[in-house]
């Protein structure tokens, strides 16, 4: 067959220039091969020749040996062929072992690699053997690795960023904001929170707050509050009456309003503090309280505005972390260097942590080796069975051929020998 028929044909098998040069050496080295069988087939004739002629005696030593080298390098011949091809295209049982046995070949082969290489034991020995997380954490902690890692997440975050659809994203978080949001009780946290305040006076800053700021809204808007308070008095009173009840009103408040703010043990204080109390209680135990809260809960997140600012969260966080993984001086970036070096310096002196971490992958690769060692010696097996039987035959011996020349080679050198070696006990004993 030509080598343009060779290089390019069968299904799954691809010759590469590397195999097109095995080839050439196996061309070579059966040339010299089968040169060599030729140059023994010579030898015997010419010393048969000459031992008939009454050359001597020596003339059946080289005979004898040239005979034994011809039947080697044939016998080797033989069995080096039958490996690829029937010798001479005869149908000799047991030749053409590759191209006939190939999918036998293929599945042997998937399964040796399963039992041998594939299994949980094997695996875990060499992941242990092999120290990997005294390894990642020593490659972690030098100087450089730190920034390399978090350069490469933040190009793999700004990916997965740019591949997100934004309304995708916002119809999840709004959702998963919703429906968490409805399913989780408020009134009854919401009541132990107040609770604690009122208990630790946390709300009396906001009351003193209050209170200032009511003392200086009144200060501030004194003839609207007396305009206000004149216009709801009977329509039959004179105007000065109403004035004067418009500023008794006034000046009754800003007593009042004063009162709360400079006296802490003020009685309406008291009040606020007996009523946040109770209000936490009813939060907490009421029925009718708690379910009032959950009913303007759940009208409050229907609303609009809300769904709105939910999902408008999306965009401002997709926009912060974009920006600070572009940033080399964000302050995400630095913390990431520094939690990286941390945890690699960590990882390279704590035998624990190493341990823990080499368990993590032992336990990880034996999983997947069980999981999918079938698929994977099926995929050997299945590969080698879509091959073409004679080109997968060629295949292989363009790369171990020009090996099992050499076969022939010694064959013939050895069958020499050994002929050589049993003439001379024959003439010796026989003599």
């Amino acid at each position: 067959m030509s080598d343009e028929a060779f290089s390019g044909t069968g299904p799954g098998v691809r010759f590469t220039a590397a195999d097109e040069e095995k080839r050439r050496g196996v061309r070579r080295m059966k040339t010299i091969a089968t040169g060599l069988l030729a140059f023994a087939t010579l030898v015997f004739a010419l010393a048969t020749w000459a031992d008939s002629a009454g050359a001597g005696a020596w003339a059946g030593y080289v005979a004898a040996a040239a005979e034994a080298g011809m039947v080697g390098a044939l016998a080797d011949w033989f069995a080096v062929t039958a490996l690829f091809r029937r010798p001479f295209g005869l149908p000799i049982p047991h030749t053409a072992i590759i191209p006939t046995k190939k999918d036998a070949f293929g599945r042997s082969l998937g399964e040796f690699v399963g039992d041998n290489f594939l299994s949980g034991q094997v695996v875990r020995g060499r992941l242990a053997a092999l120290g990997i997380g005294r390894r990642l954490g020593e490659w972690l902690a030098a100087p450089g690795s730190a920034e390399r890692v978090t350069k490469e997440a933040s190009a793999a975050l700004r990916g997965v960023l740019a591949v997100l659809r934004d309304d995708d994203v916002q119809a999840v978080v709004g959702e998963a904001v919703t429906r968490r949001a409805a399913a989780t009780s408020v009134a009854e946290p919401a009541g132990r929170m107040l609770a604690k305040v009122v208990a630790d006076g946390g709300h009396h800053g906001v009351v003193d707050l209050v209170a200032v700021r009511a003392h200086g809204w009144l200060t501030a808007n004194h003839e609207e509050v007396v305009q206000r308070v004149s216009q709801k008095t009977p329509g039959w009173t004179p105007k000065f009456i109403d004035h004067q009840v418009g500023e008794r009103v006034y000046k009754e408040l800003m007593r009042f309003v004063t009162d709360i703010r400079d006296d802490p043990d003020h009685p309406a204080r008291g009040a606020i503090d007996n009523f946040l109390a109770d209000f936490a209680t009813e939060l907490q135990t009421d029925p009718e309280t708690i379910a009032r809260v959950e009913r303007a809960k759940v009208e409050l997140l229907a609303r609009p505005e809300v769904q709105d600012l939910i999902a408008s969260t999306w965009a401002a966080v997709r926009t912060l972390v974009l920006n600070a993984a572009e940033d080399e001086e964000s302050e995400l970036r630095r913390r990431i260097r520094t939690g990286v070096r941390d945890f690699g310096a960590r990882l390279a002196t704590d035998r624990k942590l190493q341990a823990k971490v080499d368990g993590w992958l032992q336990d990880a690769a034996q999983y997947l080796v069980d999981t999918y060692r079938a698929e994977i010696t099926s995929l050997i097996s299945e590969t080698v069975a879509g091959w073409d039987a004679d080109d997968a035959s060629r295949k292989i011996e363009a790369n171990v051929g020009r090996d099992l020349q050499f076969i022939r080679i010694n064959g013939t050198v050895v069958g020499a020998l050994a002929g050589l070696l049993i003439h001379t006990v024959a003439v010796a004993f026989g003599g």
